[in-house]
C-alpha cells in the first residue's frame, strides 16, 4: 500500500477512535465541556492513539479489532471494547459518515477474510 494512503487510512482510524472515546466520556463521565475528556478517558485516547500512530501492521488491516497482533494491555484492551460496544452503533447518530465509512471498509475486509 502507498505510504500516503497509509497515512491516510492511520488518520482516519486516530478520528474514529477519538470520536468513539469523546461519545463514552459524554455518556458516562458527563464531561460537556467543549472536547474535553475525563482524565481516564483522555488517558485511554492517548494510549489508543499511541498505538495506532506506531503500528506496524497499518497496511494490512482495516481495524484493531481484527490484527491477528494484540498490542493493548490486557487491562487497556478490556476498556477500548468497553468503550467500543458503547459508542460504536452511537456514532451513526453522531457521526453517520464516519460510522458508515467504517461499517463499509468492516464488511469489505469480512468478505475477503470470510
Amino acid at each position: 500500500m502507498e505510504e500516503q494512503s497509509v497515512e491516510k487510512k492511520r488518520q482516519q482510524e486516530c478520528r474514529t477512535v477519538e470520536e468513539i472515546i469523546r461519545l463514552y466520556c459524554r455518556g458516562h463521565h458527563h464531561e460537556r465541556q467543549g472536547k474535553m475528556l475525563c482524565p481516564e478517558c483522555q488517558e485511554l485516547a492517548e494510549y489508543a492513539l499511541a498505538r495506532i500512530r506506531h503500528c506496524p501492521r497499518m497496511a494490512e488491516k482495516t481495524f484493531c479489532s481484527v490484527c491477528p497482533i494484540h498490542c493493548y494491555a490486557p487491562e487497556k484492551r478490556r476498556q477500548i471494547l468497553r468503550v467500543m460496544r458503547y459508542g460504536g452503533w452511537r456514532m451513526l447518530f453522531y457521526h453517520p459518515v464516519m460510522a458508515l465509512h467504517h461499517m463499509l471498509l468492516s464488511r469489505k475486509w469480512h468478505r475477503k477474510h470470510g
